[in-house]
C-alpha cells in the first residue's frame, strides 16, 4: 500500500513532530504554569457532565 520511502518518511516526519512539541510545551512550562492555573477543575468539571450525561442517556432509553 505505502512504499518504504513512504513509511520512513511519515516515521521521521512524526518524530520530528512529537519532538518540536516537547520542546514547545518544555519552554513553555512557566507561561502554562501561571496562566492556566486551576485549569485540571474544568477537566474535571466535563468529565463529571459527560459521565452524567451518559447515565441519563442510559437511564432513559433503557
Amino acid at each position: 500500500m505505502f512504499t518504504t520511502g513512504q513509511l520512513i518518511f511519515a516515521l521521521l516526519f512524526f518524530l520530528a513532530f512529537v519532538g518540536v512539541m516537547i520542546w514547545s510545551y518544555r519552554k513553555d512550562l512557566k507561561l502554562h504554569k501561571k496562566y492556566y492555573k486551576g485549569s485540571y477543575w474544568v477537566l474535571i468539571g466535563l468529565l463529571v457532565f459527560f459521565i452524567l450525561l451518559y447515565a441519563l442517556k442510559s437511564f432513559i432509553y433503557s
